[in-house]
């Protein structure tokens, strides 16, 4: 097989993304409203009172998956940027940009809700934590990357300048998910392991695995629909581009 016939050579071209970003995303989207709502009433209606926490323990149904997907979404950036720089693709730095305000949002949402557990957990609002600072950093890495390639005009030297950022900030990630092993930290360590299982309840299990999902799909979902905008930004000059804003005209 020649790498022309292969699909993945094949959708490197912002083209061929373009369009199947537009068969996916739709339904992503339906799934991730599907998943989030499943996973809302179980965590928040069927899932037992915790008997340490008691009712306020119900925030880890968002905020569990909200801090795994700020972790998930960044490492995926880096991905894409390690990919630009070696290939010189040009969907690379688009991918990077499309999941950069997603990786915010998740990231604030991770401490905006830790904040909420953390009142009555710890008496505090905030600590600086070890979890928490390097969790904060990478909220600050995501909104850098932002900044910086906004603020450079040429498309090919901000993502050159964004992959960068993305790829040293990348070595923050690990920082934060082994930071309870490392320090002695306020922060509980993991209820869900790949390696030693879950010390969850089940239903408990269930409801965060089902917004971890939902979060997933939304994710993926909105970066495929924001790329598909910044494609057409960026190829507004070629042939296809301007013959589908024709056809997009014609329909109207």
């Amino acid at each position: 097989m020649t790498s022309h016939s292969s699909p993945w050579f094949r959708y490197a071209s912002p083209q061929a993304f373009y369009i199947l970003a537009g068969r996916l995303w739709p339904g992503l989207a339906l799934l991730a409203t599907l998943f989030g709502l499943w996973g809302l009433w179980l965590g928040l209606f069927v899932a037992p009172i915790d008997f340490q926490q008691g009712q306020a323990y119900r925030i880890i149904f968002v905020h569990v998956p909200a801090s795994w997907m700020s972790m998930v979404i960044y490492m995926a950036m880096a991905f894409w940027a390690l990919l630009g720089l070696t290939f010189n693709t040009r969907l690379s730095g688009m991918m990077s940009r499309a999941l950069a305000p997603t990786g915010a949002l998740f990231a604030f949402l991770s401490l905006w809700t830790g904040a909420l557990w953390g009142k009555p957990m710890w008496g505090a609002w905030w600590v600086w934590d070890a979890r928490l600072t390097s969790e904060l950093i990478l909220f600050f890495l995501y909104l850098g990357f932002i900044g910086l390639t906004s603020a450079i005009d040429d498309p090919r030297r901000a993502d050159k300048a964004g992959s960068l950022l993305a790829l040293v900030g990348a070595i923050n990630v690990p920082i934060i998910y082994f930071s309870v092993r490392w320090w002695n930290t306020l922060h509980q360590g993991a209820s869900v392991s790949v390696t030693q299982g879950s010390s969850m309840a089940q239903t408990m299990l269930s409801a965060m695995l089902l917004m971890a999902l939902s979060f997933w799909m939304y994710a993926i979902a909105v970066a495929l629909y924001r790329v598909r905008t910044l494609i057409l930004e960026r190829e507004r000059n070629t042939h296809w581009v301007i013959e589908l804003l024709k056809t997009v005209e014609k329909t109207k």
